[in-house]
């Protein structure tokens, strides 16, 4: 049923999904309590909260161009993405280091694996959906040429070891809230979430280069474009360090249009066998269990 429905949405031009979508992202917001309270919230903290309401458009329009993206012919979802500053991509591709992208949950992330693919091979980490009727739907989007997923576990690491050992493109989403013991606790916009540790770990391994990409939605459903940012901060030896290093430039990633970042995800969350962070009062362990 959600499949047919993606499918049918798809046909829609791009202004009339992200229109839609705008509506979609208002109509969630005013009827969720807790979706507006975790959305408040992080953009306030963040310090963008003057963004909130295009925020909340913006939400909703992530949410409806995903037909477009994933079930749109690819030829017709790639002319609606422009590439910008692909050569510091191509010159890592060219040492044959490999290259560790790092897209966060800014603007549309699920385009900018397809850009890549259609220029080079990518190898890009996948945790399956917790509701088994969305499986089928992501994973046949996501099954497109030059695409390949590793899943989250020790064969899908090896996976992209491997691929960066012969000098391929690895993807990964690096604020997304890894399992117990994948991560560390480090500050994102001031306060401690569980921040995954296998892109510094990727990238002491093999050497290949890190960079940062994502890709803003521009208004009136006029597409996207496609950036690639050069991964400027400091790692350190430990793995806090680089979980915080990691954040910093993420967080200087967002501020580029912070409208756009996907303020509502449980970016707080703390995973099942995971001890909370000191830092973080008892109460507020009580509501991000919420």
């Amino acid at each position: 049923m959600l499949v047919t429905l993606f499918r049918l949405l798809s046909r829609l031009p791009l202004p009339a999904l992200h229109a839609l979508g705008s509506t979609l992202g208002w109509l969630v917001y005013l009827a969720s309590p807790s979706y507006r309270r975790r959305l408040s919230e992080n953009i306030r903290r963040a310090g963008h909260a003057t963004y909130r309401n295009a925020a909340i458009s913006e939400s909703g329009k992530s949410i409806l161009e995903l037909a477009f993206v994933w079930c749109a012919p690819p030829e017709r979802v790639l002319r609606c993405a422009n590439i910008e500053n692909w050569e510091l991509v191509q010159a890592a591709l060219d040492a044959k280091q490999g290259v560790i992208f790092l897209t966060p949950h800014l603007g549309c992330f699920e385009i900018i694996a397809q850009s890549i693919a259609a220029r080079t091979p990518l190898t890009v980490l996948y945790r399956p959906p917790r509701k088994e009727a969305l499986k089928p739907l992501i994973e046949g989007a996501r099954a497109r040429a030059n695409l390949l997923l590793a899943p989250a576990n020790l064969a899908g690491v090896r996976a992209l070891f491997k691929c960066l050992k012969k000098g391929g493109a690895i993807g990964l989403l690096p604020d997304q809230v890894p399992q117990h013991g994948e991560g560390v606790w480090a500050d994102f916009f001031g306060k401690p979430a569980y921040t995954m540790t296998l892109p510094a770990k990727l990238h002491q391994l093999s050497g290949a280069p890190i960079i940062l990409s994502y890709a803003e939605r521009l208004p009136f459903g006029r597409g996207y474009v496609v950036r690639f940012v050069r991964f400027e901060e400091a790692l350190g030896d430990t793995p806090a360090s680089q979980a915080a290093a990691i954040n910093r430039a993420m967080e200087k990633l967002i501020a580029r249009c912070p409208a756009q970042y996907f303020w509502s995800y449980h970016r707080y969350k703390i995973p099942g066998g995971v001890a909370p962070p000191a830092a973080v009062a008892a109460t507020d362990v009580a509501s991000e269990q919420t």
